[in-house]
């Protein structure tokens, strides 16, 4: 994700670092050759290279931004729906940290369930959530916090942050079963697993649901089309003003129709992605808080004005 300060007007002509030109720079270019090359051709041969009626391109223009509009905000919620799920992540990991302070309430448990092995697979749970939405995205170092008795099944699982949390369900009901937690301490703390469980799973809903390929295909397609053929109807209006006009266009619509792409995976790794490393980070650092710790990780910082 971006992270900078807001431009001004000089900036915000030629800041590149961030901006969807970098992608669409081809298809733009490409556009604005393609019209200089009609205007030419036009003004020379005439009788080869005719001008369209430039009526149908005004209606079209309007039902395509139109369209664009709506994926562009249909795109948008996908990734407002991700970010809100991993705020309430951390709202439910920082009230598990708190709420597993009952695991040391009581005293004189034979063999109980450590407070520190709860928190630590919640850590684990985090960034493994990070690698399930964003492979290659995971911290390896947390691997060493799993406990030696869930190695093995933490190394054949396929769904990582799942088993995490059937890992702490199981030791909040041994703990029950001890006399550590009381009956209503136990649903309690489940409940909080629970919410866990369920931000898990919408975010796996949004990685694993995109938008229609359909429905992406005809904006991508028709948007080609329109801008493609956009200079053979301007060329007798504007004339050699036709390709910054057309430029202009192609850039509004292949720039909108990109950004949208980004939106549509809130997960990926592009310059609007969410910034899901540096969230389950923060998160890391508020369950070592609540243990007591001093050697904490770094607060997430932007490289070149990119939070990950």
């Amino acid at each position: 994700m971006i992270v900078r300060p807001k431009p001004n007007l000089l900036q915000l002509f030629i800041i590149v670092r961030g901006s969807i030109i970098v992608r669409i720079f081809p298809q733009v270019l490409a556009v604005f050759l393609l019209s200089t090359l009609v205007v030419w051709a036009h003004k020379d041969r005439p009788d080869l290279v005719q001008a369209l009626n430039g009526a149908p391109f005004s209606l079209l223009g309007i039902a395509l931004s139109v369209f664009l509009g709506f994926r562009a905000n249909a795109c948008y919620d996908r990734w407002w729906e991700a970010r809100k799920q991993w705020g309430a992540l951390i709202t439910v990991a920082r009230t598990l940290s708190r709420q597993s302070a009952l695991l040391e309430s009581r005293q004189g448990v034979t063999d109980p369930v450590s407070r520190r092995r709860v928190i630590d697979l919640a850590i684990v749970f985090c960034h493994e959530l990070v690698s399930h939405l964003r492979p290659g995205g995971a911290k390896s170092a947390v691997a060493g916090l799993i406990p030696d008795d869930l190695a093995e099944s933490y190394a054949r699982s396929r769904n990582r942050p799942e088993m995490l949390l059937r890992g702490i369900s199981s030791d909040l009901v041994a703990a029950n079963a001890k006399g550590q937690i009381s009956d209503i301490q136990l649903q309690m703390l489940d409940a909080t697993v629970q919410q866990m469980g369920a931000a898990l799973a919408s975010c796996e809903r949004i990685r694993h649901t995109p938008v229609p390929f359909g429905y992406s295909l005809l904006l991508h397609r028709t948007a080609h089309l329109f801008c493609l053929l956009l200079p053979f109807g301007f060329t007798d209006l504007l004339g050699w003003a036709t390709p910054f006009t057309s430029t202009l266009i192609a850039y509004t619509f292949f720039g909108l129709d990109a950004l949208s792409d980004e939106l549509e995976d809130p997960f990926g790794t592009g310059f609007n992605a969410l910034p899901i490393n540096s969230l389950a980070t923060v998160i890391e650092i508020n369950l070592r808080e609540a243990m007591g710790e001093t050697d904490l990780p770094a607060d997430p910082r932007p490289v070149d004005y990119v939070l990950m």
